[in-house]
């Protein structure tokens, strides 16, 4: 991390202006929290990253809407349980309901608020305990940590831990603004993108159009870079909000702070995105895998990702199984263009780094060496190209019994 970006507490909450809030609506879950607030004291411009599968839920509809509209949003209301998809008509008066409900509330505009949607897929959410969730959750809204944190934990379905992060940028003329996020992810994970509810929060004051640029090239080198199952869900939405309360230059064109912000909301970005993947259903270990020396940027990306999505290196990772074969064979049919006779490639995690294979052919390395390296949390897959100078990084998880488990009673 640059030296001008460090770490901070308070996750959605830690830039000015921002504040949060959890409820219980019971909208499928009982006895637990189950929607989640982010609300803006000023309007703030937004620029997003939605689902690239055709069936699109109910709240990206809504949310893709007022985002390309450019409509000033004070508000984000979440609720987990129920996806709202494949609810047609019904589904799309739930998410005007609640930000008719929610936009009354501050007074504003319901075009003010973005909703979102996650859980099951083809059940009706009961429009009374939506619009009673808005008002608890109006009326708990604080700019605290604590706020922060119960949002991200109301967002949560089968993922086992909240993911939230929060960072402070200090730009060139030395004023300092913050970036905060919240994700919810752990099945339904797949590039382009992900079964993801991601939310961003900053203080910047950034031109619109430079926010949306910027969104788009951090996305592709994070949340599009990770897999779980292969899946791609209909509820995929990653959303950034900037209400310029910094009062910091405003960056409105390329150059250093632009630069700087990037490079934050990048690393916010990746930081959630390997949560997530690690956090996948049923893993043991977040595996990754970092290509480089590739041709190009576009072989690179298409390397890393075919091992990560390979279900028997995912296998192999869970199995502690040092099989280098399936790591080769996924290169392989990758579609990326290589000599097979210069690949090298490496195992490293906690417990160390070993050569595996060199000039496409195993070493002579120890197997009881190989599979300790492989039964840490966290297992790296390096693959050295020998074809260029450019690299990409991957990632996903291993593969267990539990998945099966956990998606065969989803439902119940």
């Amino acid at each position: 991390m640059k030296e001008y970006i460090k770490e901070t507490e308070g996750g959605i909450c830690a830039p000015k202006g921002f504040y949060a809030a959890s409820a219980a609506a019971g909208i499928k879950y009982q006895g637990r929290t189950d929607m989640a607030l982010i609300y803006s004291e000023k309007d703030c411009i937004t620029a997003g990253t939605f689902t690239s599968n055709l069936v699109k839920a109910a709240p990206v509809k809504w949310d893709m809407r007022i985002v390309e509209e450019g409509t000033p949003v004070r508000a984000v209301v979440v609720n987990s349980g129920i996806a709202n998809a494949a609810t047609g008509a019904a589904g799309m008066e739930i998410c005007e309901k609640t930000a008719e409900k929610m936009s009354a509330l501050y007074g504003g505009v319901k075009d003010s608020v973005l909703v979102a949607s996650t859980g099951v897929i083809g059940m009706q959410i009961d429009p009374e305990k939506i619009c009673r969730g808005c008002e608890l959750l109006y009326e708990a809204k604080a700019a605290t940590k604590e706020a922060a944190t119960a949002a991200a934990q109301a967002i949560m379905t089968t993922d086992t831990h909240k993911k939230e992060v929060s960072v402070s940028l200090t730009l060139t003329d030395g004023s300092e603004v913050r970036i905060g996020a919240m994700t919810k992810g752990s099945g339904m994970i797949h590039p382009n993108m992900c079964t993801m509810l991601g939310f961003v929060t900053t203080d910047a004051d950034i031109d619109k159009k430079l926010l949306k640029k910027v969104l788009k090239e951090v996305v592709d080198e994070s949340f599009n870079m990770i897999s779980v199952d292969g899946d791609t869900s209909t509820n995929d939405t990653y959303v950034v909000l900037a209400n310029a309360a910094a009062g910091n230059k405003k960056i409105e064109s390329a150059g250093e702070d632009l630069e700087r912000f990037k490079e934050a909301l990048m690393y916010v970005s990746v930081y959630l995105a390997k949560q997530m993947a690690g956090d996948g259903e049923g893993a043991t270990a977040l595996f990754e895998c970092h290509v480089y020396n590739a041709a190009d940027k576009t072989a690179a990306k298409k390397l890393a990702k075919s091992v990560v999505c390979s279900s028997l290196c995912k296998a192999a990772i869970y199995g502690h199984d040092s099989n280098f074969g399936r790591f080769l064979c996924a290169l392989g049919y990758s579609g990326a263009a290589f000599d097979p006779d210069k690949v090298d490639l490496y195992y490293e995690s906690a417990a160390g780094k070993l050569k595996i294979v060199e000039n496409g052919m195993g070493t002579d390395y120890d197997e009881e060496e190989a599979t300790k390296l492989l039964s840490e949390e966290a297992v790296t897959v390096h693959v050295d190209m020998h074809a260029g100078e450019d690299e990409a990084t991957a990632w996903g998880c291993d593969l267990s019994y539990d998945y099966v488990k956990i998606n065969a009673d989803y439902r119940s």
